[in-house]
């Protein structure tokens, strides 16, 4: 997207990466655009967009991830400076959207605990039937040219706990920044 997410009155270029980066161009005097921010999420970026979305006057860049998750990054101070012995007063709106929001968290909550006892309770009945859920996967595999090696990229809306690579000729894997795997090597039965 373009968007002037600085507020100079020049419009910025926003990248969503499926690395899950998100990069803020500026457009100077050079010819070239210049990397001004980034920030990196847990997984790939599907659509990311420029505007204001939360507050007035504050402007926000909002990522849409693989799993669904909408992210919000907005230029809106995170810290507010008060004078010597002020303290923090909220408008009633604020209030009541706090109170709304305390209101919904603890309405979820007791949601997620009612069907947590309702599967306990199938799942230990005689007739339980146990199944595997169906769900997508988004897998890569490129070839980096830099050092002639390939990149496994596999993203579920689910946690992975095990990946398991089999191959029939010598592999070696190699750790990058963005693995949060941890790798364990075991010899293969050639048999």
């Amino acid at each position: 997207d373009s968007f002037d997410i600085l507020g100079d009155g020049v419009k910025e270029l926003l990248v969503g990466r499926d690395d899950g980066m998100i990069e803020i161009y500026a457009f100077e005097s050079a010819d070239e655009p210049v990397l001004r921010h980034d920030y990196a999420l847990s997984e790939s970026i599907a659509s990311i967009q420029g505007g204001c979305v939360g507050k007035d006057g504050y402007d926000e860049i909002l990522a849409a991830t693989y799993s669904g998750w909408l992210t919000g990054l907005t230029t809106e101070p995170v810290h507010r400076e008060g004078g010597s012995g002020e303290e923090l007063k909220l408008s009633q709106e604020m209030q009541n959207k706090i109170s709304s929001l305390r209101n919904e968290l603890e309405h979820l909550q007791m949601k997620v605990l009612q069907e947590r006892e309702k599967y306990q309770q199938s799942s230990q009945s005689s007739t339980a039937v146990s199944s595997v859920p169906a769900f997508s996967v988004n897998e890569k595999f490129t070839l980096n040219k830099d050092d002639a090696s390939y990149s496994l990229i596999l993203e579920v809306q689910t946690a992975i706990d095990n990946v398991l690579v089999q191959s029939d000729v010598p592999v070696d894997l190699l750790d990058v920044d963005k693995n949060s795997a941890v790798v364990s090597f075991s010899s293969c039965d050639s048999e």
